[in-house]
């Protein structure tokens, strides 16, 4: 019965519902290729450096990722504002926010750019990270290439944030799984050709994934997108309040969001050593599968909200709504199956490089199926622009989970790390739930509205 309602759901609807679903359809197809190119890379790159190297790796780029969390959250408030003009048909306002999003972060992460070389010479990472102070000089050199990239990356998805804004998720997907492919290629070459180092890694890993997105934005902007363009002239900073208006709200999520979940590496590390870094990554990416099959669904209905509640389009979204929820039960299931086959996925997949407890697998279970749903009301709600509960539950968690991940990790270990994260999204589900029960039966009022 419920597997018939998910067939109606993808087979029926308003223009609206079918441009989503195409691009639901299209979007598994391609994040089916981008996850076995991650699963495939996973030893592929152990196998390249080593299970330290890889844990120390993974450490490193988490915190450069830090960097992404300085746009002020404009990313997010120019999806919203662009995809608002484009569901009024105004051509000329969208294509002025494109221009000024381009223009306000191209300044912002060039300063940012510039004052992180700075500070990088003067910082000895090897101690911040409590590694060996041989491998200082080396990791400082990773640090900068990193720096540089992340950068550039950081205003060239401007373009990709337009594509998920007009509700064309596939083709952004796309473009990802463009990268890994070449990254796949160039490390299964390097493995053949080249010693493995953490420099040569970061080149791969970050130099690549620029490239690609550089050269598609040009020909597309050149091209099919050509009336987004941007250009100086178009360049409008009275919208910079408007964008940044909703943007500094997701940015204040967004930083609280680095508190409780980026420094999950950097504590297990301190506490657990590197290799510990590794065995939580490698299970998380098994389990996170199944918060990226949602996401593929989730991800063009963002939009697609946001042009519903422009329009006053409230009977869409509570369909919509109802048919996302039984879908994230047959994704639940999914991960129960996930469970009971991790022992022989993982000694099929890793090969014994690793050996991952099956302890973990459980909890890992449990923070992906929670995180799964908080994720589906994020996502409709981040659409309709009413995120201040969210800010308000992530700024407390944002103060208090370091201390809480610190204390949980010397005494259950990584999942001691779980246990904050889950308690999280857990909170979120309680407070998303009613905020959008309540904004679809229009009896939202006061703090639920914004």
């Amino acid at each position: 019965m419920m597997l018939d309602k998910i067939h109606i759901f993808f087979t029926t609807g308003t223009q609206r519902t079918l441009t989503v679903k195409r691009n639901i359809i299209y979007s598994f197809f391609i994040k089916g290729i981008s996850i076995l190119v991650s699963f495939i890379l996973v030893p592929l790159t152990i196998d390249f450096v080593n299970s330290v190297q890889y844990g120390i790796w993974l450490t490193v780029s988490s915190l450069v990722g830090w960097f992404a969390y300085f746009d002020m959250g404009l990313t997010h408030g120019f999806r919203n504002k662009f995809a608002a003009a484009i569901a009024r048909k105004d051509d000329s306002l969208a294509r002025e926010y494109v221009s000024t999003t381009y223009a306000v972060l191209t300044i912002i992460f060039i300063t940012i750019l510039l004052l992180a070389l700075w500070v990088n010479s003067y910082l000895d990472w090897s101690k911040i990270l409590g590694l060996d102070p041989l491998i200082s000089e080396e990791l400082s050199r990773v640090f900068g290439v990193l720096i540089i990239f992340f950068c550039l990356n950081a205003i060239l998805n401007v373009f990709t944030t337009l594509l998920l804004a007009l509700q064309k998720t596939a083709m952004s997907s796309l473009i990802l799984v463009i990268s890994q492919l070449a990254i796949l290629f160039v490390i299964f070459v390097l493995t053949k050709t080249a010693t493995g180092s953490l420099l040569m890694l970061t080149f791969v890993f970050s130099g690549i994934q620029c490239l690609v997105l550089l050269v598609i934005s040009i020909v597309l902007f050149a091209t099919r997108f050509r009336k987004y363009i941007p250009k100086l002239s178009y360049v409008n900073f009275k919208l910079f309040k408007s964008i940044f208006g909703l943007g500094i709200k997701f940015f204040i999520i967004q930083l609280a969001l680095l508190a409780i979940f980026q420094t999950s590496n950097i504590i297990l590390s301190r506490v657990l050593g590197p290799e510990a870094v590794t065995i939580y990554n490698v299970c998380y990416k098994y389990f996170f599968a199944i918060n990226m099959l949602l996401t593929i669904i989730l991800t063009p209905y963002w939009s697609a909200f946001t042009d519903a509640y422009t329009v006053n389009d409230t009977r869409w979204m509570i369909s919509t709504y109802r048919s996302l929820s039984r879908i994230w039960c047959i994704v639940a299931l999914g991960a129960v199956a996930m469970l009971f086959v991790s022992p022989l996925f993982y000694h099929f997949w890793l090969g014994g490089l690793l050996s991952i407890p099956y302890s973990l697998s459980i909890a890992m279970f449990l923070y992906v199926v929670v995180m799964s749903r908080a994720s589906l009301y994020m996502y409709l709600l981040n659409g309709i622009g009413t995120v201040n509960i969210q800010m308000i539950i992530y700024l407390i968690f944002g103060v208090v989970s370091i201390p809480l991940m610190i204390l949980l990790c010397r005494g259950y270990g990584i999942i001691g790390i779980l246990m904050v994260t889950t308690l999280v999204y857990l909170i979120q589900c309680c407070f998303g739930h009613i905020q959008l029960k309540k904004i679809l039966n229009t009896t939202a009022k006061g703090i639920w509205l914004k």
